[in-house]
């Protein structure tokens, strides 16, 4: 006998999928639309994923398998559909991934089927998350996740030491994954590995993101570039910073690919994270930069400071002020939908198009580096202004 509860929580996450959303009029930067309520969160997460529904089993209702938060997904525009592979975590800090898919991209998302799961090839992995997912031009979908273990190094008394690889599975239909091996580099810890979705030189071609230390990039950091033969034994031997870390910028600290480059007639348009230190902690934001469509490893255009900022209520949660991407999709509108976010809780959608996003990392002023040259780029704007106000 199912429990009468089900039936009152049902009712009460229905009208929650159902909100219809709608773009938050307090923000205007005429660059993106924001959207007012989140699209995913963990009360949309299936109530028969959390409860023991049978009331002689569960007779108080309790929640047995609890839902800590969804975050940081990959997604795919696929048969007319927006999905999303959500980082679903539970109370146990264990993430697993989730399909969400919803008809319209800003709202009605709802979770299919079962979590994600393939054959278990590496027995070293306890976590896994923040998948990218990409469409790559030889048919497969592909996803690329951070693959996390215990450091096998680490002093008996350190039980926290760990060792991020990128893990990597594909699929053609979303259903059916197959499991490849680990994406091999030289660096000893990779996070925020992305496949570029064409060939380049006949190769499969990678956005890495080389660091020392599982938290700390140490001698490495920034955005690399490299390429592999064999995408079923993946190896890249050599590994280019292509966008460095630098002194005062939102991305002094650590920085990394999001989601795979978006194409455009200008140039492959990435969108990144960048984080710097604050008194209270670390700060994650996006920014933006385009390389060549000749060379994808060559910057052509670099707006200055971040793109999307936590606003309001996105800086409050498990971990605070932070906005975290690894996907993006494009339609056959050219409307571009960028799936962050926030504070490592929940996930919001930004909607643009490719040609307001084209004008803004063509056209937005770069980073001076310097207060004093920077405010004289702020001078210019205003005296252009005054002459046209008069």
């Amino acid at each position: 006998m199912i429990h009468e509860k089900y039936f009152t929580l049902l009712e009460k996450q229905e009208k929650l999928i159902t909100r219809k959303n709608e773009v938050n009029e307090d923000f205007y930067n005429g660059v993106f639309d924001r959207y007012l309520y989140p699209v995913v969160t963990r009360h949309h997460v299936p109530l028969h994923w959390r409860f023991d529904l049978n009331k002689e089993t569960n007779p108080h209702f309790m929640e047995r398998l609890g839902i800590n938060a969804t975050l940081n997904p990959g997604a795919i525009y696929f048969e007319g559909k927006y999905y999303l592979v959500v980082r679903t975590e539970g109370y146990d800090r264990k993430s697993i991934f989730a399909l969400a898919e919803s008809d319209n991209g800003v709202d009605n998302y709802r979770f299919i089927d079962t979590p994600l799961v393939w054959e278990d090839i590496d027995k070293d992995e306890t976590n896994m998350y923040d998948m990218r997912l990409v469409q790559h031009e030889d048919g497969w979908i592909y996803g690329i996740y951070c693959s996390e273990s215990k450091d096998p190094n680490a002093e008996p008394f350190d039980t926290s030491s760990a060792v991020a690889q990128a893990g990597l599975v594909r699929t053609k239909d979303l259903k059916k994954w197959e499991r490849l091996p680990n994406i091999e580099t030289p660096s000893p810890q990779q996070r925020n590995v992305v496949l570029h979705p064409e060939f380049i030189e006949g190769k499969y071609a990678f956005y890495t993101r080389p660091q020392d230390g599982f938290i700390s990039t140490g001698t490495g950091g920034g955005i690399a570039f490299g390429l592999c033969d064999h995408i079923e034994k993946p190896v890249i031997h050599n590994e280019t910073v292509i966008d460095e870390r630098k002194y005062h910028t939102v991305y002094e600290a650590k920085n990394g690919q999001g989601p795979a480059p978006i194409k455009t007639e200008k140039g492959w348009i990435h969108i990144a994270h960048g984080v710097r230190n604050t008194a209270a902690g670390l700060r994650y934001v996006l920014y933006v930069f385009a390389t060549s469509l000749e060379e994808p490893a060559k910057i052509i255009a670099k707006p200055g400071g971040y793109f999307i900022a936590p606003y309001d209520d996105e800086r409050v949660g498990d971990v605070s002020n932070v906005i975290f991407c690894n996907a993006a999709v494009v339609n056959e509108k050219d409307e571009v939908y960028i799936y962050y976010a926030s504070s490592d809780t929940r996930i919001h959608v930004a909607v643009t198009t490719i040609e307001k996003l084209v004008d803004y990392t063509f056209n937005t002023p770069e980073d001076q580096f310097r207060s004093l040259e920077n405010a004289e780029l702020r001078k210019d704007l205003i005296e252009k202004n005054n002459e046209l106000l008069k």
